[in-house]
This record gives structure tokens, sequence and C-alpha cells, in this order.
């Protein structure tokens, strides 16, 4: 068996714990190959299908019509697509009419290889032990030695966790982070992302002032102003929202430019800007943008539990 075929195989019989569900795989044709590799091992559980969309042109951007209809259709949904779907209303409305939902936006068959074939009893331990700090803590400070110090409430909200692929859930493939929604307008300082952004393996940090929870500047090279470029195309303030706070737990991930991973690299930080209301916040707006921070020292109320990217429990 390859690589590759093991773990599309633990995709499906453990993450989404496939049984006799119609399942429905959304792809475009940047990643149709290992989608339709998806689709011939789902088949050989249950009836499956493949619809191949149009390539997106930001994360968060909501799909065609037809597709969210046929969402709404099926128990379990494979969103392998070049763009995440994950923060959109089409993703909500089939996860609340019981869809259980694994997005994969920009996964490569090299990173399924490997980060998929994990410990997943490890990332659940780890990660539900950062959700339990986070659901206790009040006030969250990030600093770095490249500048970022960065302040926000996160009191009252409660941090996701790995913890399985079940009905009603939206959760990202690979896995191997907790993350939670900062308290609106709570956030002031400024973060450098110096890891990726955008599916840009950063060469140029960027720097981010923020203001009041949104991002008042954006301030770099080639990086930084592709960033402002696609946030000022949506003419809307709350595209600036500082939307997501998260911590990495996944010992197999590493920085390749790609979000999706990156984002789940144990001992970084990521601060997404934009929509935030699927994970327990307000803020709807097309468009969900990570930015990947390297070696944060983070405090929680005063105690420090990652110091230069170090976890310290």
């Amino acid at each position: 068996m390859s690589r590759l075929t093991k773990a599309i195989k633990t995709i499906l019989n453990d993450c989404m714990k496939i049984k006799d569900e119609k399942v429905l795989i959304i792809t475009d044709n940047n990643r149709i190959s290992v989608a339709e590799q998806l689709l011939k091992e789902a088949q050989k559980i249950t009836e499956a299908k493949l619809i191949n969309i149009p390539i997106g042109t930001r994360h968060g951007e909501e799909p065609p019509e037809y597709v969210r209809k046929e969402m709404l259709k099926n128990k379990a949904i494979l969103i392998l697509t070049s763009f995440s779907l994950t923060h959109t209303k089409a993703s909500r409305d089939a996860a609340k009419k019981g869809a259980k939902i694994a997005s994969m936006p920009g996964a490569t068959e090299d990173m399924i290889k490997r980060t998929i074939d994990i410990n997943y009893k490890e990332i659940e331990n780890q990660t539900k032990k950062l959700k339990k700090v986070l659901d206790r803590g009040k006030n969250v400070r990030i600093t770095t030695k490249r500048g970022t110090d960065l302040r926000f409430s996160i009191k009252g909200r409660k941090a996701e966790c790995w913890d399985g692929i079940k009905k009603g859930m939206i959760k990202n493939l690979p896995t191997g982070e907790s993350f939670l929604a900062p308290i609106e307008g709570s956030a002031n300082g400024k973060f450098v992302i110096d890891g990726s952004v955008l599916n840009l393996k950063i060469k140029n940090p960027i720097t981010i002032e923020v203001k009041d929870g949104f991002a008042e500047s954006i301030k770099g090279k080639k990086e930084a102003k592709i960033l402002r470029e696609i946030l000022e195309r949506l003419r809307n303030k709350n595209a600036y929202n500082i939307a997501e706070f998260g911590i990495g737990a996944n010992e197999k991930a590493k920085i390749t430019g790609n979000v999706l991973e990156d984002e789940k690299v144990k001992g970084t930080c990521h601060i997404a800007l934009g929509n935030n209301i699927g994970f327990g916040g307000k803020i709807n707006v097309s468009i969900h943008v990570d930015g990947i921070i390297l070696k944060p020292t983070i405090f929680i109320d005063e105690k420090i539990i990652i110091k230069d990217g170090k976890l310290l429990f």
C-alpha cells in the first residue's frame, strides 16, 4: 500500500469514520488528482460523488450555488480545493444539517502523505490541554524577537481542539491546532508575520499594526503589498478584523508556505483577519486570512505558556 493510499484510508476510516453516509468530494483542477484517489477509496466504502468547481480567488469565498445545494444533500463532505471553503456559509449550513466536513484547502500529495499518518491520541491530548488553558483565560499577550507585541481579550470564548470529525463539525485536515476567536474590538499592538500568509512563504516579514480589534496598517515588501491588495478589494472594514488566534501542535507539520499545514506546526501561533462567525465570533465577511508567527512567547493572564516557540506544559 502506498503512503498516499494509507493516508487517504486514515482520512476516511479514522478521521471521518465513514460508514454508510453519502460522501461528497469537492475539488478543482489544481487538486483533482488527489481528489480522484479520495473518491476511489470512498467508493469502496459507500456511495460517493465528486464535484469539480471553478478555482476560487480567495479563502472564505462562497462556492457556486449549485455546490451549496449539493452540500446540503450529503452527510460527509471532503473539500480539497485551492482556496478554503472552511469559513463559508455553505459549509456552516451543511454542518447545521448534520454533515461532518473535512476541509483541506491547498493540500498537496506530499503534505497528505507526511502529516495525516500521525498519533491522533497524542494530538487530541495536546490540543485539549491548550483548549483548557484558553477556555480559562481572559487576556492574551503575544511577543516575538521580531517585534510582535499584541494583546487581546478571550474572556468567555471557547477554543476548538481535535476530537475527531463528528456530525455537525467542520474541521481542517491535516489537524493539530487549538484556536478561538478573540473578543472583537479588544486587540491592540502589532504582530509580525514571518512564517507564511496567503500560501506565500515569508521572505520579508509583514508588520501589522492593530487598534481596537482591526488591522490599521500592513507594512513590508512584496508579501505585504499582496495582502493589502486582497483585503482592499473587499471594501469592507470587517476584512481587517482580528478574527482568530491559534496555536500549532502537529510535530510532523513544517513551514512550507502552505498555510493549511503551516498553522499546525508545533510551537507556532497564527493570527487571522476577517471571518470568525463559524467558531464563536461575530464577524461574517467573505474572507479569512491566516498569518503564521514563528517562535512566539505567549502569555495567558500574565503566565507564560509558550516561550520562544517551546510549549511549557
